[in-house]
């Protein structure tokens, strides 16, 4: 739908021979088709699977779809046909820079029309040329309603323009025109060695966090890792905001919202308001400091509630100082730069503050963030709203400076943030953005290697069709605040750009169905804001993922995910890494398995077994992974990084491992802090929420002891995987 809100009318010729294995009526596939539910798809394993008629009626009604009776179903399926022609433009209008496109315009039959471009800069460019084709008039709602098509010339500049249309009577119809880069050209990788950290910053702790790592500490890491190896970038979780009150959710992969960052990262005494603290407050601060002290050299489960807590105190007081002049004006500049998206945010934080709970069980007249009601609160919660205002702009302003540190170190890239894939059901975000994220359903993922029963994210997913309504506002919108203190962005779960697994209410992980979403648009919009903002993009793109996107996104310059683990030919043998992709970048773990040492020790068979994840007999999991060992092994002994015989320790499989993934053609090679220190504690399990504490577990060593910034130097381990990848990186990409 990227160049016409146009449904195809063949789509409605659906013939039930096409559904013969598919147990839904021909109606009712053909609207699930204009709308993009899938009713079959085929799974990681390659088998075919039918959708429920259940699953499609319910992804259907989440859709605004009527579909309770025969009679509804036929008439949704017209409307959706004629829907284009009872507006006069579409809702948006997206192109690729260089590709040029055609617009139809949709009027009254007979009369005339013009069309022209206004500019993100204000720029009228020249009437637009109109394309000499007839279409057949169609009666619409009892007007006789013509279509008339308009050439988008190929040389507009990238950006967020306007298309007019001017009718005849002289009225104006507008719609944004997005123009998109072709491809994403940044950060030219080709025949350099790149490689860098890969870590969970709220894990990293050093002796002046306050129990959780925070942006100074990612500072800090950079800079180490870029003076211990020459280090090119250092990917983290996703730092986004979670809920303001405690209990802290711990998940960053579902947060209220994907816009704004979470201030627990934020580090108190690099705010400069500190230094103009009263003794009083300051020997405040400093206790609050020292009472978790002692959890940054603690090896037990992170206690987020902890931190927040002193935190959350430190900076009201620090929030108190008075700023100076240009401080202030800093302030209200990065306010207005933000917009309603920040106001409604810190609003939200504040009715957090004061009612806690979750908003749906909020008094009505809050449910509406445009509701008067509202505006009372935030004019009667001025000082809460404030608060929380500033933590944003602290926290933009740090995580300014661990960019700033980590290019003036030598990185190329610097700070790789991770965009989640959706928000939590009660955050923020669905608050502000409820009208474009669909209800009664949640977002997962089918039965994969990850888990074998699927998994439920328990997050809104976005509305296709309200999207598209609303420009796809939402989405630039987000990426332009993440990437702003960036130097590249990792999409978790890439697929979720084209497709993503709808799961009504009620139902189990398995039971879903995929729903496309404008890939063209989506993909585009954030080649143009990673463009702009001079970042790489890397997609996640493992599961259950067709091969067409992994060409579309290597084709616009978005880089995949190579995972040694996953690494398999059609008939299941690894595949060696001369043969990876170099449009990737690579790995030998990632957070969602326990780091290298672990995994090859089995702790993501334990976890499974004990929390009842497996699919498989216990049994055939312990006899793959030792299968998986033993070809991996021969592989590292066939390229050099093993002797020919004898069984290799655990650190030098390790370090060979590495050193395979090195020795890769990928464009970037990641490296898990946790593997640097022998780590062997999964972070996460997925398809799990408190049965495992996910997102809790601090840095240790290999014996359970607890590791912070300032010992990186002093473990060897960390020095001979480290000199490992920078040879082999060196010798892969030596002419």
């Amino acid at each position: 739908m990227a160049n016409q809100w146009g449904l195809i009318a063949s789509l409605v010729a659906v013939t039930a021979a096409e559904y013969d294995v598919i147990d839904i009526e021909p109606n009712l596939a053909a609207l699930a088709g204009v709308h993009g539910v899938a009713v079959e798809y085929w799974d990681q394993s390659g088998e075919h699977r039918a959708v429920s008629r259940a699953t499609v009626a319910a992804v259907l009604t989440a859709l605004g779809v009527d579909v309770s009776t025969p009679e509804a179903v036929a008439a949704a399926l017209l409307d959706t046909e004629v829907a284009p022609w009872r507006a006069v433009l579409p809702p948006v209008f997206v192109v690729r820079q260089g590709g040029g496109g055609e617009v139809r315009i949709h009027l009254p039959h007979g009369e005339a029309v013009s069309a022209k471009v206004l500019t993100e800069h204000g720029i009228s460019l020249p009437g637009l040329e109109q394309i000499d084709r007839w279409v057949e008039p169609r009666l619409i709602d009892d007007r006789l309603t013509g279509e008339a098509t308009f050439r988008v010339p190929a040389g507009l500049p990238l950006g967020y323009h306007e298309l007019i249309g001017v009718l005849q009577d002289g009225s104006e119809h507008r719609c944004p025109l997005i123009v998109t880069p072709d491809r994403l050209t940044v950060h030219d990788l080709s025949g350099r060695p790149s490689w860098g950290l890969m870590a969970q910053l709220y894990s990293i702790r050093s002796r002046r966090s306050w129990g959780i790592g925070d942006l100074v500490d990612l500072a800090d890491l950079a800079a180490w890792g870029a003076q211990c190896g020459g280090a090119d970038w250092v990917l983290v979780n996703p730092l986004h905001a979670a809920s303001p009150t405690v209990p802290l959710e711990p998940s960053p992969y579902l947060p209220v919202t994907r816009r704004f960052a979470n201030p627990i990262y934020l580090r108190v005494e690099a705010v400069p308001e500190y230094a103009y603290l009263p003794a009083a407050q300051r020997d405040a601060v400093e206790a609050l400091a020292a009472t978790l002290a002692p959890a940054n050299t603690s090896s037990a489960l992170l206690d987020r509630d902890a931190s927040w807590t002193a935190k959350r105190r430190a900076l009201e007081l620090v929030h108190a100082v008075p700023r100076t002049p240009g401080r202030q004006a800093a302030f209200v500049a990065y306010v207005e730069r933000e917009g309603q998206g920040l106001m409604d945010f810190a609003t939200w934080c504040a009715l957090m503050d004061v009612r806690g709970g979750d908003s749906e069980h909020w008094p009505p007249e809050l449910k509406n963030p445009r509701s008067a009601a509202v505006d009372d609160v935030r004019e009667r919660l001025a000082d809460q709203v404030e608060f929380h205002l500033w933590c944003q702009w602290i926290l933009d302003e740090q995580l300014a400076n661990a960019q700033r540190a980590a290019r003036q170190s030598g990185m190329n890239i610097g700070i790789v943030h991770d965009l989640a894939v959706g928000v939590h059901p009660e955050g923020s975000d669905a608050w502000a953005l409820g009208d474009v994220l669909a209800k009664g359903v949640s977002v997962g993922a089918p039965p994969d290697m990850y888990n074998q029963k699927g998994q439920d994210w328990s997050q809104p997913p976005w509305r296709p069709d309200r999207l598209a309504q609303s420009g796809f506002a939402p989405f630039r919108d987000m990426l332009r605040t993440v990437l702003r203190n960036a130097g590249g962005i990792r999409i978790d779960h890439v697929l979720g750009l084209f497709r993503l697994w709808w799961i009504p209410a009620g139902m189990g992980a398995d039971q879903g169905t995929y729903v496309r979403l404008d890939h063209e648009a989506l993909v585009g919009i954030l080649a143009l804001e990673a463009q702009r903002a001079d970042c790489v993009v890397i997609g996640e793109d493992l599961g259950t993922v067709e091969e067409w996107v992994q060409d579309l996104l290597r084709d616009r310059g978005i880089l995949g995910t190579t995972i040694l683990w996953f690494e398999s030919t059609e008939d299941g043998s690894p595949k060696r890494p001369n043969d990876w992709r170099a449009a990737s970048l690579a790995s030998v773990t990632v957070h969602d398995l326990p780091p290298t040492a672990g995994f090859l020790d089995g702790e993501h068979i334990r976890i499974r077994d004990s929390l009842n994840l497996l699919a498989r007999p216990v049994e055939q999991e312990w006899a793959d992974l030792r299968q998986t060992i033993a070809n991996w092994t021969q592989i590292a002994r066939d390229y050099g990084h093993l002797p020919e015989s004898g069984d290799p320790l655990p650190v030098e499989l390790k370090i060979a491992l590495h050193e395979l993934v090195a020795g890769s053609p990928a464009a970037m090679v990641g490296v898990a802090l946790p593997d640097l220190v022998g780590d062997v504690r999964a972070q996460n399990q997925p398809g799990t929420h408190r049965e495992y504490p996910n997102w809790s577990v601090p840095l240790c060593d290999g014996g359970g002891k607890a590791v912070v910034l300032e010992d990186l130097d002093g473990i060897p381990l960390v020095h001979q995987i480290v000199a490992a990848v920078v040879a082999a990186r060196s010798r892969a990409l030596a002419p």
